[in-house]
């Protein structure tokens, strides 16, 4: 757990990562930064967990696009919501900006919409890691307010991936880790 952002706050923390961005994924000798890898470097390196889509199956590709849609498209306009509403002081926010960058995400969202009204999942009819990638985006929304404009579609979404036994699991932990460190814990949004 690190104080956000930690290139600023945990100098430390430049150690891991030089450039300082979160995340920063180590197992073994591999180092990696970059979050739709480390997501399919995990789902590949399981395959027991079926996370992976394999080269062989028919949702092959729409996995793959779905696995980085979900950070180089949905979460780059809310990097800029993020950033003019909270992190730069207050005579430098920019509420037009934040806005039309928040305007830009969910309209992004529009194109998962009739896929979403039909199946539970994105591709292969099961929980991939393109869901995780698509997911956090989603999670990011709902820390930043995003979540009260998505979708009757994206809503139930979000909702379905909330209530899995993983994503549940993975609140606990973040929540025992940030106790155990001393760190305040980042609730979850109500998003639902």
């Amino acid at each position: 757990m690190h104080p956000f952002p930690p290139r600023v706050h945990a100098p430390g923390f430049l150690d891991v990562n030089a450039l300082g961005t979160v995340p920063a994924f180590i197992d073994g000798e591999v180092r990696m930064t970059e979050s739709s890898a480390i997501c399919q470097y995990l789902a590949s390196r399981h395959p027991w967990a079926r996370m992976d889509v394999a080269v062989d199956e028919a949702d092959y590709g729409a996995y793959l696009n779905f696995l980085h849609f979900g950070e180089a498209t949905l979460t780059f306009p809310q990097t800029l919501v993020l950033r003019y509403a909270h992190f730069e002081p207050p005579e430098r926010r920019q509420p037009q900006m934040v806005e039309d960058y928040a305007r830009w995400f969910l309209a992004r969202l529009r194109t998962l919409e009739p896929l979403l009204e039909r199946e539970p999942f994105l591709c292969a009819g099961r929980f991939t890691a393109a869901d995780i990638s698509v997911g956090y985006a989603l999670l990011l929304a709902g820390h930043l307010g995003l979540h009260e404009r998505f979708k009757p579609a994206i809503r139930r979404y979000w909702d379905r991936l909330q209530e899995r036994e993983g994503y549940q699991g993975a609140l606990a932990a973040q929540h025992a880790a940030a106790m155990e460190q001393g760190v305040s814990p980042v609730p979850a949004p109500d998003v639902r």
